[in-house]
């Protein structure tokens, strides 16, 4: 375990059965659609190339930079468009993949951008949901797993761009980002 992880909130191989699970339910839920896979870069990719090693359907895929943390721990409450997706999202069946919902602003922010844009329709995998952190009500499609209001890092989850390659979820002691 890294010096500045509390403790291992969910290990290696519980990620690997949560994305297994999603992966069962998306590739039922999108049999025969036209579907786009959007990762929300950057603490998405590992989850996204997962799941997308996982899934048996066709789909293609892009990718969105938002940001509305900066460097802090918590949400301005403001999204920001750093890059957007490289190709038309019209009539697509868009799904959004997301490492975590915490405040559910920037997942919010970005279902209205899609539909925008004329997708035929939006939906979200997050890998965590955090529900008491929600400001803005947000329907989540698909949820690898609740968990409590502690600061996460690793798999593709960081603080300040570090930690985002621990093969695990741990919980990042208070007095690295305090």
């Amino acid at each position: 375990m890294h010096k500045d992880v509390e403790s291992i909130l969910v290990s290696e191989n519980e990620l690997k059965e949560i994305v297994t699970h999603l992966a069962g339910q998306i590739d039922k839920d999108y049999e025969g659609k036209d579907l786009l896979m959007i990762g929300v870069l950057k603490g998405s990719v590992l989850f996204m190339a997962d799941l997308m090693k996982t899934m048996e359907s066709d789909f293609k895929i892009d990718f969105v930079v938002v940001s509305s943390y900066a460097n802090g721990t918590e949400s301005t409450g403001r999204v920001n468009v750093l890059k957007d997706v490289s190709q038309s999202v019209e009539g697509k069946d868009l799904l959004i993949v997301e490492d975590i919902i915490d405040s559910g602003n920037t997942l919010n922010f970005l279902v209205q951008y899609f539909y925008a844009k004329k997708a035929n329709s939006v939906k979200i995998v997050t890998l965590f949901d955090k529900p008491d952190r929600r400001q803005v009500e947000i329907p989540v499609d698909y949820v690898g797993k609740v968990i409590p209001d502690a600061f996460i890092v690793g798999y593709g989850l960081d603080y300040a761009e570090d930690y985002r390659t621990l093969p695990y979820v741990g919980i990042l002691k208070p007095e690295i980002y305090s």
